[in-house]
């Protein structure tokens, strides 16, 4: 076994408490990607994103948040992919952003569902021409015999659409809808800082979990 006992890293910049956090989690977590957006982090948006298929089977995958407000958190994808079958048989899921800088986590767990038409166009038409082709060009999570294959799908597919494609009807968003929020702070000592919210009686009741 490769041993990696002798990496260790302490967590001191920051704190959080009751104190200073706020009664809802939308407004904390507002604040907190402000602070990663105006920070070093390489991808603050990034996020990963955790589903499990009928079987029980779970899996991850990093993917980009478009999008948040009191509804929820929005990102979009192929419908076909894995994580979109996933969510077909369970659309309960769960998000994570990770910044590093920060030394700060945040957990967020409900139930997805797919986003309207009209709001998946809207997305779609003010992506870069070359996502808006490589949407159609991507058996996304399918195996393809090599890169070739998506080049020459690329290809004959920016000759067939040219600059203005529609949006594949196997593509589109997805919104989250927290019940649960988890906000996590490093702290020295291993004695981390967590708070959560969940989702109780029609109001967000706030917690502190060891760590």
């Amino acid at each position: 076994m490769h041993s990696l006992s002798h990496m260790h890293k302490s967590y001191e910049r920051n704190a959080l408490d009751e104190t200073r956090a706020a009664a809802d989690p939308l407004q904390q977590f507002s604040a907190w990607f402000d602070e990663a957006l105006d920070g070093s982090e390489l991808e603050p948006n990034a996020m990963t994103l955790a589903t499990v298929d009928p079987a029980g089977r779970p899996s991850t995958r990093v993917v980009l948040i478009k999008g948040f407000d009191q509804d929820g958190i929005v990102w979009y994808s192929n419908y076909h992919s894995r994580k979109g079958r996933d969510l077909d048989g369970n659309a309960l899921a769960a998000l994570q952003f990770h910044w590093l800088g920060l030394q700060r986590v945040v957990r967020i767990e409900g139930r997805v569902q797919r986003l309207g038409c009209a709001e998946s166009d809207a997305y779609f038409d003010e992506r870069p021409l070359g996502s808006r082709i490589g949407a159609w060009a991507s058996p996304q999570s399918q195996v393809i015999a090599g890169r070739a294959e998506l080049v020459q799908a690329f290809a004959e597919l920016q000759r067939r659409f040219g600059p203005n494609p529609p949006r594949p009807p196997h593509w589109g968003g997805y919104r989250l809808a927290p019940d649960y929020w988890e906000f996590w702070q490093g702290g020295a000592n291993r004695l981390h800082d967590r708070l959560c919210y969940r989702w109780q009686d029609g109001q967000w009741r706030r917690q502190r979990l060891a760590p």
